[in-house]
């Protein structure tokens, strides 16, 4: 049961216009209101999610000698998309959208990020959106936080926030609103008579208690299931509701995805929740998925050889999913490498041939129309744009 005094809910309205990161309720989730019909949800995948092996180049002939137990294309139970790549059999109830042209991928691609293979600055940097490095005191806002900045008349929701995991990329002086689907949010009828009566003749708090209350009734039904799989479901469906309303740009992550050992049940079961995620989203949207741009996202791929203990350590060259019935799915973006000798980062990783930041950039444009010079220079600093990948309908 989650109690709401005074002080925590000053405390929770206060961090607008405050640095999100740095607020100790941050939640996994956050939403953010601007004009205009598009909608954009970015998903960050926490511990590196391997990308040879979610989306497979099966066609490349090095790698099957590279990973000598994990399973490796159509004839591993992989599916076939277009022979040469294939997707991971646990990725099965996306294959529709693949179908329909509303699932796409970028391989090879990477922030800026090099050598250290660091879980915690790979997604400091991710989130922030900047070059290779962050300042020594990290504080550093998101790069969503800047694109509602130089959104014209971007105006964001009762702020609102639980939970314990920082989203940095949402945080800055940009206000949104927040919430957490892992903890009880249901608020007993004593403690909503008594939250109303604090705040009645409050005219900056009334409002926000009043949003506090209907949100806590919305969370407490979307988290009544157990488990991983209910979890996904719930950020799904959750940010479907707030983007079906006023709001246009969520982000939420999921964890599980560092598979030194083990990689066949680590990956399985995290995929299992991205597919889980990614179709709440499509169902609880209904008509809105036609105008909705879902990226994946995780800090770094990895190595490209199986390690001694069934799992890969970390990599550099990755891969980012695109879903949603604004896209132009069905195919692979960007250009591949390859996995020869002499074709590798570091002679161990995946090369990367396009930064990742790119493709957010170039959904930005497309969505919202932000100028080129603003997402190299503001949101995105030290960006080469280059040319439009083209994924977007």
């Amino acid at each position: 049961m989650l109690t709401l005094d005074r002080r925590l809910f000053l405390k929770s309205a206060a961090c607008v216009g405050c640095s999100a990161a740095a607020h100790p309720l941050m939640s996994a989730m956050t939403f953010a209101q601007v004009p205009g019909d598009s909608r954009l949800v970015v998903i960050i995948l926490r511990g590196a999610m391997d990308g040879l092996d979610a989306i497979q180049p099966y066609g490349d002939p090095n790698l099957r000698a590279l990973r000598r137990t994990l399973s490796v294309g159509p004839d591993g139970g992989a599916l076939d998309l277009d022979g040469f790549y294939a997707l991971h059999p646990r990725l099965a109830p996306l294959l529709p959208l693949w179908q329909r042209g509303e699932l796409g991928f970028a391989h090879a691609v990477s922030t800026p990020y090099r050598d250290k293979r660091s879980h915690f600055d790979g997604q400091d940097i991710l989130e922030a959106g900047t070059g290779g490095d962050l300042p020594p005191d990290r504080r550093v806002s998101g790069w969503l936080n800047r694109l509602l900045q130089v959104i014209p008349g971007a105006t964001a929701e009762t702020a609102y926030s639980v939970g314990t995991e920082p989203m940095q990329i949402l945080s800055g002086k940009a206000a949104h609103l927040s919430w957490a689907p892992q903890m009880s949010l249901s608020l007993s009828p004593q403690a909503q008579m008594l939250l109303g009566h604090i705040y009645e003749d409050d005219g900056l708090f009334r409002n926000a208690a009043q949003d506090a209350i209907r949100i806590s009734g919305e969370a407490e039904v979307m988290t009544s299931g157990q488990g991983p799989a209910a979890a996904a479901q719930a950020l799904g469906a959750f940010t479907a509701s707030r983007l079906n309303g006023a709001s246009r740009i969520a982000t939420f992550s999921i964890s599980g995805w560092d598979s030194h050992a083990r990689q066949v049940a680590v990956i399985g079961r995290a995929l299992d929740q991205l597919s889980v995620a990614i179709l709440a989203l499509r169902d609880g949207l209904g008509t809105n998925w036609g105008a909705t741009t879902v990226l994946v996202m995780t800090e770094f791929g990895r190595a490209i050889r199986e390690n001694g203990t069934g799992g890969t350590d970390h990599g550099t060259g990755g891969v980012m999913l695109m879903a949603g019935g604004a896209i132009r799915g069905g195919h692979g973006y960007g250009e591949w490498p390859g996995l020869a000798e002499g074709q590798l980062y570091a002679g161990r990783d995946l090369m990367p041939t396009r930064d990742i930041r790119a493709y957010a950039a170039w959904a930005m444009r497309g969505l919202f129309g932000i100028e080129a010079s603003a997402l190299e220079s503001t949101i995105f600093p030290g960006l080469d744009l280059g040319s439009d990948p083209g994924f977007l309908a």
